[in-house]
């Protein structure tokens, strides 16, 4: 019954949805005339789960994305592009805002966007509030955790799973316990599961002998197709999120993905232990997120088996593209891909290993930097950019695209259009961008095209007292931030540091 309740669009008018509605009415009423009817282009957001720069248009020889690949060569690549935070409740928040972390305060998985900000007005509801149809399929918003998401950014939403095993021998238990975390099962309920071993682990890989849509990214896929043909028919503009679960845990994807990758071909990452001389809080413990699968805890720490996660990752990779690419391939066969921009991001990255760990989570490159593709009219495509740019930014940039005003809150809007750029890459618009991490000290981070500086501590938050202390990376001299050298360089950190000043200080959440 729950798999078929989640084959139905949820139409939910709240009030909430109803006073932002009416509000955003009256704004667009008094905004100066845009482009309108036919003259606006439609927009396919595909959103993906913890996926970082691992596709072959970024250079990753391992990567078999044939579709991503050959959307870029008609996209504009961001080669520089950050979450504001590794998280993906956060992430999602940054992007669907426009704000920062620090500025919300959203910053845990269960932080709820209408508790917080109860007139925030969403991506979605921008394009909704000037004639679009939001039609939402699959993760959008993070829901799980204690966080509902939000339907009311929608007119069509159709849900479906994160982590989900087709195989009995999968599982522990009938509900394993990151089920419970993505389906909102009460804590106390979970906690009682666990201690009467009702609640167990799910595996961390799954390769099964099964079609593409027995697993949710599969449904996704088709529940777009379909929703751009009732659009066409219709003549509507939609503005469509099309979120994909992979390559998020479990690892759980057709065998005929896992196929396409040799074991053999894969190797561990260069550099594996902490950087020296980081705080020791700076990474999370080694069986965070990944340590609620089996067998992890009993065979982490063997090379093998990380070999084998790590072809995992690429096997769920190569399976969401295959599923983007039957959205791609929709979007042309019905004469659509002229006049509907396409953007391709991914929440936040993932460590395979690197500083020994297999997470997100953390304030270095591998969890922070993402792929971030535009396609579409006015955008110079097959071009590739070195420009900083932060989830955040994809708002402003959207709207302007669509010939929108630009937002302008309740919340704070901290992004910038990137149009400029989109339609020269050689063009700047900021010189660094920040993300951050609450460890047991607030990190905020700065960073520009050669460094990043964290301040660990310091800014208000923590009110202990204690002197903050600092990372400082040279991204150049070592992309694998190896060594921490914010004592050699007091005055590369005290000219990053002197960025902070541009931002109000973090908010506090506790």
């Amino acid at each position: 019954m729950q798999a078929l309740r989640a084959m139905k669009p949820i139409q939910t008018w709240r009030i909430t949805r109803l006073f932002v509605f009416v509000g955003l009415l009256v704004a667009s009423a008094m905004a100066p005339i845009r482009l309108l009817g036919a003259d606006r282009p439609n927009v396919l957001l595909i959103l993906v789960d913890d996926l970082k720069p691992a596709l072959g248009c970024y250079s990753d020889k391992q990567a078999i994305t044939p579709n991503l690949d050959r959307l870029a060569r008609r996209s504009m690549r961001f080669d520089l592009a950050y979450a504001n935070q590794a998280v993906c409740a956060p992430s999602r928040y940054n992007l669907m805002l426009g704000s920062l972390s620090t500025s919300t305060g959203l910053y845990h998985l269960g932080g709820r966007l209408r508790d917080s900000i109860p007139d925030a007005v969403t991506l979605q509801q921008h394009f909704m509030a000037h004639g679009y149809r939001s039609i939402g399929a699959g993760k959008v918003f993070h829901v799980g955790h204690g966080n509902p998401g939000d339907e009311s950014s929608f007119d069509e939403f159709y849900p479906d799973s994160v982590v989900e095993y087709v195989l009995e021998e999968s599982r522990e238990t009938p509900l394993t316990l990151e089920e419970a975390m993505f389906t909102n099962v009460g804590s106390k309920t979970i906690r009682a599961g666990r201690k009467q071993k009702k609640i167990g682990r799910g595996a961390a890989v799954e390769a099964a002998d099964v079609p593409d849509d027995a697993y949710a990214d599969g449904r996704t896929a088709q529940r777009v197709i379909n929703c751009m043909r009732n659009s066409k028919e219709r003549g509507q503009q939609f503005f469509i999120s099309a979120g994909f679960a992979r390559p998020h845990l479990p690892f759980t994807v057709p065998v005929k993905y896992f196929d396409m990758h040799e074991l053999s071909k894969f190797q561990l990452p260069v550099y594996r232990d902490a950087p020296q001389g980081a705080p020791p809080y700076a990474l999370r413990s080694l069986l965070g997120e990944i340590g609620n699968y089996f067998p992890v805890r009993e065979r982490i720490h063997e090379d093998a088996y990380q070999t084998e996660l790590i072809r995992a990752y690429y096997a769920s990779t190569t399976y969401v593209d295959a599923q983007i690419g039957k959205v791609l391939t929709e979007l042309r066969r019905l004469g659509l891909a002229e006049n509907t921009i396409v953007v391709v991001w991914g929440d936040h990255g993932w460590h395979l290993g690197d500083h020994g760990r297999f997470s997100k989570h953390d304030n270095y490159e591998q969890p922070t930097r993402i792929p971030l593709l535009f396609a579409g009219p006015g955008i110079e495509g097959g071009t590739a950019t070195g420009q900083l740019a932060s989830s955040v930014d994809v708002y402003p940039t959207l709207a302007e695209l669509a010939g929108l005003p630009q937002p302008y809150g309740p919340q704070p809007i901290d992004g910038l259009s990137l149009v400029p750029v989109l339609r020269d890459p050689a063009r700047r618009v900021r010189d660094h961008i920040t993300h951050c991490f609450p460890m047991d000290r607030f990190g905020w981070a700065i960073r520009d095209k050669r460094y990043r500086l964290v301040q660990w501590g310091g800014h208000g938050m923590e009110g202990s007292g204690q002197e903050p202390e600092f990372e400082l990376y040279d991204m150049r001299e070592d992309p694998h931030e190896t060594i921490n050298i914010a004592d050699q360089h007091p005055d590369i950190v005290n000219r990053l540091h002197e960025k902070f000043a541009l931002y109000p200080q973090p908010v506090d959440s506790r």
